[in-house]
């Protein structure tokens, strides 16, 4: 407990020090607004929310935008509050009776700058995003061009239920200004246009007067990027207005904040390899298989002895939910894949239905020559990773299986991932993530299916879900592929994961400040919260 309020103490001075640099000769300076002052008369916020991206900036062609709101661009459809695809940019959409072709409508819009967005921009957009060989996947695109100012037509080389969600996620950027900078410099149709960017300390971002939607309540933000220790801190500084926070922060007090947990899809969970070890390697020189995890009967011991809710209550301080799938409560997802949770005697029975015994009396069970002894691979810098880790190695002990828990960078996790069980965390929106770690055609491929899982059965549900003509065509077999009641990729099935958890998202908030109905949140990168951002507010408001 000391060493804890040590690192909040020393957090609080990086904070401020960090504070004082970032907030400098801005307006975002003033002092944070008292208890006596109304909040109605703020309309600057200060969030320390983290998601500061990377290599791809602020582009979406280079995957922005992908988890949560681009913020600064607009997208073709979106989201509602119940994940639901709606229009944004688009006033509707048709597609042709054999899902090939979709004719998109566009409303009048203009971007930051002050210039019309029409098709062209979606036509560029679509087509850079295409040719970019980044994360955004629009391999099933064929051709894209513009009708008129204002109508989009696309081509789909085969039906793809996946495509309405590529419209919901890329946002447009404009073909006349669009440069190699574009990712530091972002111009766009969204809520909010760039003002100042200091990588590794802040952004500032003021309202775009342009935007064709509803107008945000506040005229400026400043986001800050704090690890969670100083956002924790400069919260209790009151030097900021909403600050993201680890689930063991949320149940301390804060004086003039409230605490909002978020329902998520950000899910954790241990992936498998599903090949004995043959002395195969990927083409990079990485090691694939594993003589303990591709047993059917460890995977499923593992899989019912984990006891979820202990999970949730201890590493997650109670934020969160047990997790069976990648898609928990989401149209796709599957309920008949739920588990008993914590079933230690039913995990004992299956080890010892499979030949798995303890000869030599060290309590590590055996099978010929092979102990049921592995290493479970999780991201150094990561510590609810490493927490959660820690606590199934604990619950397998009684078993008769020895985990061996090992924090690693990622450049060694890429090499590790094919040979080694690997604590993983996932969540998306979009059902393609499914596809991506299940279906054998993208074994090995990047970090998709690190586990080199191979289910004919389950790579025809995926396939035929991606290639169906509509999301409610889909889900029928977005299910199957879980769990068909005969097989399927869940813990009912090959059991190529033990789900763990799905994380509630927790965040300081300053008493008054309504952010609105939140969503249920997809994985952790971006800034998911703020895909309703037109709806914030002060109370009263």
């Amino acid at each position: 407990m000391n060493e804890h309020k040590g690192r909040i103490r020393l957090a609080a001075l990086l904070a401020g020090a960090l504070l004082g640099l970032a907030l400098t000769g801005c307006a975002a300076s003033k002092p944070a607004a008292t208890s006596s002052e109304k909040p109605a008369a703020k309309d600057e916020l200060v969030l320390a929310i983290g998601g500061e991206p990377t290599d791809g900036g602020f582009d979406p062609t280079q995957g922005w935008g992908r988890y949560g709101s681009p913020l600064f661009q607009s997208t073709l459809l979106a989201r509602n509050d119940k994940l639901e695809i709606v229009n944004d940019l688009a006033t509707g959409y048709t597609v042709s009776e054999d899902g090939l072709t979709y004719t998109v409508k566009l409303r009048p819009a203009k971007f930051s700058d002050g210039t019309a967005l029409t098709a062209d921009d979606v036509v560029f957009t679509y087509e850079t995003a295409s040719k970019s060989g980044s994360v955004v996947d629009l391999t099933m695109l064929k051709s894209v061009k513009a009708l008129d100012a204002s109508t989009v037509q696309f081509t789909l080389k085969q039906p793809s239920s996946v495509f309405v969600y590529r419209m919901a996620e890329l946002g447009i950027v404009p073909k006349a200004s669009y440069s190699e900078n574009y990712l530091n410099n972002p111009i766009g149709s969204g809520p909010y246009k760039l003002v100042q960017w200091d990588k590794g300390r802040q952004l500032i971002v003021e309202r775009n007067e342009y935007y064709y939607g509803t107008k945000p309540a506040f005229k400026k933000i400043t986001f800050l990027f704090l690890s969670e220790d100083a956002a924790f801190a400069a919260a209790k500084a009151g030097q900021v207005d909403i600050a993201a926070i680890p689930a063991s922060f949320a149940k301390q007090e804060v004086a003039g904040m409230k605490v909002l947990p978020v329902k998520s899809v950000d899910n954790r969970g241990i992936g498998f390899p599903m090949v004995p070890n043959t002395g195969k390697k990927t083409k990079d020189g990485a090691p694939i298989g594993n003589d303990v995890t591709s047993d059917k009967a460890i995977r499923l011991a593992v899989n019912y002895a984990i006891d979820r809710k202990a999970l949730v209550e201890g590493p997650l301080y109670g934020f969160g939910s047990p997790a069976f799938s990648p898609a928990d409560g989401l149209p796709w997802g599957n309920p008949d894949v739920a588990i008993p949770d914590g079933d230690p005697a039913k995990a004992k029975a299956i080890l010892s239905e499979a030949g798995w015994k303890d000869v030599d009396g060290d309590g590590i069970l055996e099978k010929g020559s092979t102990k049921a002894a592995f290493k479970l691979i999780y991201p150094a810098d990561d510590s609810l990773r490493q927490a959660l880790a820690l606590a199934v190695a604990d619950q397998m002990k009684p078993l008769g299986i020895d985990i061996e828990v090992v924090g690693k960078s990622w450049d060694e996790i890429k090499q590790l991932m094919h040979s080694n069980a690997v604590l993983w965390g996932w969540g998306s929106h979009d059902p393609t993530e499914i596809d991506t770690i299940y279906n054998s055609k993208w074994a090995g491929i990047e970090w998709n299916n690190a586990e080199f899982y191979s289910n004919p059965t389950v790579d025809g549900y995926l396939n035929a879900a991606m290639s169906a003509k509509s999301e409610a065509e889909a889900i029928p077999f977005w299910q199957k592929a879980a769990w068909d009641g005969t097989t399927g990729y869940s813990a009912k099935g090959d059991a190529v994961y033990a789900w763990l958890v799905n994380i509630d998202h927790c965040y300081l908030v300053k008493d008054g400040l309504d952010l609105g109905e939140q969503r249920v949140q997809p994985h952790g990168h971006g800034w998911p919260i703020t895909a309703n951002i037109t709806e914030w507010k002060w109370s009263g408001q």
